[in-house]
């Protein structure tokens, strides 16, 4: 979407017309809409990447306060 911000209206015009000539007014809906059902599955994935990432983070800290918890438990039973 932003993009489209430094476009000014003629050179969205000059793209659409491009995109008219190349793809025929026939196929327009159907590329178009196969382009957002691709940017929807971008966007899904990238969502879910951002979550494992989180989750394996998350994970990673209650780890090293497992360990941690762990080497204090230890260290008292040392002494």
């Amino acid at each position: 979407m932003l993009l489209f911000l430094n476009l000014g209206g003629g050179e969205i015009f000059v793209i659409l017309l491009i995109t008219l000539l190349f793809f025929g007014s026939k196929r327009i809906p159907e590329v178009a809409k196969t382009l957002g059902k691709t940017i929807r599955q971008m966007k899904d994935a990238s969502g879910a990447i951002q979550r494992d990432i989180q989750d394996t983070a998350r994970d990673m800290k209650r780890d090293l306060n497992v360990k941690k918890h762990i080497e204090d438990e230890l260290k008292d039973t040392m002494e």
